[in-house]
């Protein structure tokens, strides 16, 4: 399910039906707070949280310039829009850095939360920007919490420093030693947690925090908890003051109320969200295209930092001339397919462009089994079949498809399908966007 997809489309029903009446009535406005505040509690949105929003939309919705306006659904639109972004936090926090190395990130969440996968995803998220990271194990009571850490350590590329299972606040000031002594520039410590929040707990968190100052305190709350994010991160925050969550889970299936929420509950702003399995699957969290989300209105510019990690600048130069060129062929189309794969789910990319999004229920879906089988039937053709895909006949056909585990028929789609996106290219070069009529067909 896509971030919010439930409601997004409660919301995009809701402003559909206000849409088709041009000029509203003071009636007609409250029923739709109504049906925004249903919609809001529905999606687990904290019941104080939704009062308070519903109260100052409608305040603005009222007013005299919105009932006399020619498209006053429009405006109510952007006052929803900009009341969710306000309530989100209103701009992404950035994470600060001290400005005497080590940066000490503190991690600290109940166990199940997602915590120190989240050291890992945050430990490549800041080597992306030129950091020297470490990670230390500080949970020394949770069975193979060290070994775990080790392994997405490794995974991230980066190292971890343990002392085994002594006292937490040696272990955390032992690894600020070493990252002084060998040029590490961010330490980022994991805590211990606990099935639920106890004394013991909070009394530890609260040595380590004295002891080592940390620059930041990121609480990592599970979305998929609902209302028990909110309550466990109002919780944290009253007992060791964070500045800042991290979201896990968003990509499951999850009605976004925890994200809604946290913000107004805490004061505290959500800095990053989750959104995959992989070590690379962590979003910096910006309110405004959250709401735009939300809305069923894209989130274009996170669509483009996607395309821009995934797709080099030498890349992208290589494949614009070959473009040019019309040279473009089926190993071309492999390597696309495979960088579109690193962007994270094709569907949600989709969603994110303005226009497709609140209407992937529809034909415009992406099967990602089809995909599979696509990069199958490529990967058994041969260089020269690759190359030159108008040598592959009947025989060769045959062989693709058994080498494939699929059907001739398959293999004849995936050559239609490339001769269409040879051609849409070729137009798009010629005429621009009016090529881009041709992308259904091509999944």
């Amino acid at each position: 399910m896509a971030l919010f997809e439930s409601l997004s489309d409660r919301m995009n029903h809701i402003f559909s039906k206000l849409r088709n009446k041009g000029k509203l009535t003071e009636l007609e406005i409250k029923q739709a707070m109504r049906e925004i505040r249903v919609a809001l509690l529905e999606a687990d949105v904290n019941y104080n949280v939704v009062k308070d929003f519903t109260a100052k939309v409608s305040e603005k919705a009222l007013g005299e310039d919105i009932l006399k306006s020619l498209t006053p659904a429009q405006q109510i639109v952007k006052i929803v829009n900009d009341e969710l972004v306000a309530l989100m936090g209103s701009t992404h926090q950035k994470l600060a850095v001290s400005d005497r190395p080590p940066t000490v990130y503190m991690m600290c969440g109940l166990q199940g939360a997602g915590k120190t996968t989240m050291c890992g995803k945050l430990a490549v998220y800041l080597k992306k920007q030129g950091k020297k990271v470490l990670l230390a194990a500080g949970d020394i009571y949770r069975p193979a919490a060290i070994q775990q850490l080790k392994v997405v350590a490794k995974n991230a590329q980066t190292e971890c420093f343990e002392m085994g299972q002594i006292d937490p606040v040696k272990i955390a000031k032992g690894a600020i030693d070493y990252a002084l002594k060998n040029g590490y520039d961010t330490v980022i410590l994991d805590t211990a947690g606990r099935l639920h929040i106890d004394e013991k707990l909070m009394d530890e968190l609260v040595r380590v925090k004295k002891e080592i100052k940390p620059t930041e305190i990121l609480l990592v709350v599970d979305s998929m908890t609902g209302q028990d994010a909110v309550t466990v991160a109002d919780t944290f925050n009253k007992t060791l003051d964070v500045t800042g969550v991290i979201m896990t889970k968003l990509d499951g299936d999850t009605r976004g109320g925890a994200a809604l929420s946290i913000k107004a509950v805490t004061g505290k702003p959500i800095k990053f969200s989750g959104t995959g399995e992989k070590p690379e699957d962590l979003e910096p969290f910006h309110p405004e295209r959250m709401a735009s989300r939300i809305l069923g209105m894209g989130d274009v510019l996170t669509l483009i930092e996607k395309a821009q990690n995934a797709f080099s600048q030498e890349e992208a130069l290589k494949m614009q001339k070959k473009l040019k060129e019309n040279s473009f062929t089926l190993e071309d189309y492999l390597d696309q397919l495979n960088n579109m794969k690193k962007m994270g789910n094709i569907n949600d990319m989709m969603s994110m462009i303005p226009g497709l999004a609140g209407k992937m229920k529809g034909n415009v879906q992406i099967d990602e089994k089809q995909l599979a089988h696509t990069k199958a039937i490529i990967l058994s053709m041969t260089p020269q079949e690759r190359r030159n895909p108008d040598i592959i006949k009947a025989s060769r056909r045959k062989r693709i498809a058994r080498g494939s585990g699929t059907s001739i028929q398959e293999v004849n789609q995936l050559l239609k399908q490339f001769d269409m996106m040879k051609e849409m290219m070729s137009r798009m070069q010629r005429g621009g966007l009016r090529g881009l009529k041709g992308l259904k067909g091509l999944f």
